[in-house]
């Protein structure tokens, strides 16, 4: 029982071996664990955690591939298929009280950033993501700050996360071929609230005022976002140029900023 590719909603199927190997086994042991894929077509990396999983928790927005994975998958009590569109899902509600759960999966690559911050939204609730997107969006997530790809997916993402670029497949790995390459990453779950000293909710949202607009200093991101100048040059870290960009400020610089404007009640 097989079903059509159906273009809207971006299915390339992994058709690679070796690479359905490599990814499967990047999550590491989950012989404990519950393990939810995010997309997983015909199954070629399904077949290969089924067997290695305590439970495996399928989701799949196509009705023809969910019933194709019921049928194929009904003599496996440790998997189970859900018919949804990812970004409906309650992550939490599917982990065990007092667990962690691991994440796999080929993103469509028209929602990835949607859902990875789907993601970062239950990072309390995950331990381990092996994800496979566009090279492009993983290079961005992977940037460092001062390089041109660096911006807020990659300052979110490596706020929530550390981030391995683990490797990448040309499009005769897939069938039928995407028009573009695959990276596969993965992503170690540990945020960095804690440790950089700010509140989650309006840091989140100072980093976006922040990377507003790319071309702009981050003094003039925060003017447009309503801080006044004179908050903004008086709460101005000694150790930070005037014109600054948000692109080339790690983490800590970025929260040094927030800090000391949190400090002179500035609204967020």
């Amino acid at each position: 029982m097989t079903s059509p590719r159906k273009p809207k909603l971006g299915q390339n199927f992994l058709a690679d071996d070796t690479a359905r190997h490599a990814i499967a086994d990047a999550i590491g042991d989950p012989s404990d664990r519950t393990v939810i894929e995010i997309g997983p077509g015909h199954g070629a990396i399904t077949t290969i955690l089924a067997p290695r999983c305590r439970r495996l928790i399928l989701v799949e927005l196509d009705r023809a591939l969910a019933a194709e994975l019921r049928f194929r998958f009904r003599e496996t009590p440790s998997v189970e298929v859900i018919e949804a569109d990812i970004l409906t899902v309650d992550l939490p509600a599917l982990v065990p009280h007092g667990e962690t759960a691991d994440v796999i999966g080929n993103l469509p690559y028209y929602i990835t950033s949607d859902i990875l911050l789907k993601l970062f939204a239950a990072s309390a609730h995950l331990r381990r993501a092996v994800l496979m997107m566009q090279r492009e969006v993983a290079e961005r997530i992977a940037a460092s700050p001062g390089v041109r790809d660096y911006g807020l997916l990659s300052a979110t993402t490596q706020l929530y996360a550390r981030v391995d670029n683990l490797f990448t497949l040309p499009p005769s790995a897939f069938n039928p071929p995407p028009d573009v390459f695959s990276t596969v990453i993965r992503l170690d779950f540990a945020s960095r609230f804690a440790d950089l000293g700010v509140d989650p909710a309006s840091f989140d949202t100072f980093l976006r005022r922040a990377f507003a607009q790319k071309r702009k200093t981050l003094r003039n991101n925060l003017r447009a976002a309503n801080w006044t100048s004179t908050q903004i040059e008086s709460n101005w870290p000694e150790n930070l140029p005037p014109e600054a960009r948000a692109e080339s400020l790690t983490l800590e610089q970025m929260a040094s900023v927030y800090l000391a404007l949190n400090q002179s009640q500035a609204h967020y």
